[in-house]
């Protein structure tokens, strides 16, 4: 079965461009825009040899998993376009779903089947030629494999029993991918996306410690903000925002001793 997208994607103007092998699927979507692409455009996989993840860690992605970034050059701020992530998310979350299989967010940006990493999204932007932003949303999901040694337990779709291959996943995600689109809308509808988001959060009002530049951080999941900040209420009864950070389920003691 070839790559191909979801019927509602093809009739709201995205087009496609599949690999059987590339290096890294978000390096090809930048690259094409700094040549003048401006999409919406879905570049898709199922061996990428060179992908990375948030902090510039490598993300395996052999043969058999789900590799996809969507290319789109608009006009909003970084700032803006950093909350496209949350819209991603959700995408993924319901296509998965629509599949029957329950998948949970965690924040920022990985999906998790039962408790474990299936899929992590790393978002990139820069300034074209026209002054507009060029943004490229990856997500990397384990359908046949699952990395090893990781800070986080990692699952594979075919690990956990589900006979998914990564084009019947990818179908499902582009059409899931316009209606998380359309209802972000540049940042406009982050209120009503974030009320979605945490409708498929995994340890809300639960005890979680956030490793933040060095330090860890430990209370409660109390929420999200509308800029996709994670607020978490400490034991002393004060709400902090977190912009980014590596989340623990649990309390500090449960977390492990290197995050690296």
């Amino acid at each position: 079965m070839a790559f191909a997208l979801g019927p509602l994607a093809q009739s709201s103007g995205y087009r496609l461009a599949s690999f059987d092998s590339i290096g890294s699927t978000n390096a090809e979507g930048l690259e094409r825009a700094r040549s003048g692409e401006r999409g919406p455009l879905w570049l898709v996989t199922d061996h990428q040899v060179s992908g990375r993840g948030r902090r510039n860690r490598a993300w395996v992605s052999p043969r058999g998993n789900l590799a996809s970034s969507i290319l789109e050059v608009m006009d909003v701020s970084p700032a803006i376009a950093a909350t496209l992530g949350f819209a991603s998310g959700v995408a993924m979350v319901e296509a998965l779903r629509s599949l029957g299989v329950g998948a949970e967010l965690k924040w920022p940006n990985d999906v998790l089947l039962n408790g474990a990493k299936l899929c992590g999204l790393l978002l990139e932007a820069e300034t074209v030629a026209d002054g507009r932003l060029a943004v490229v949303v990856g997500i990397g999901t384990n359908i046949v494999s699952a990395p090893q040694g990781t800070p986080y337990p990692a699952a594979s779709l075919d690990g956990a029993g589900f006979s998914i291959s990564a084009e019947q996943l990818f179908q499902a995600f582009s059409d899931s991918w316009v209606e998380s689109r359309r209802l972000w809308d540049n940042g406009r509808g982050m209120a009503s996306l974030r009320t979605r988001w945490l409708g498929y959060a995994a340890g809300v009002g639960k005890p979680i410690s956030v490793h933040v530049g060095g330090h860890t951080l430990a209370g409660v999941f109390e929420t999200i903000d509308e800029n996709g900040h994670l607020i978490i209420l400490t034991p002393e009864g004060h709400r902090k925002p977190i912009a980014s950070g590596e989340v623990f389920f649990g309390d500090a003691s449960s977390r492990p001793a290197s995050t690296a």
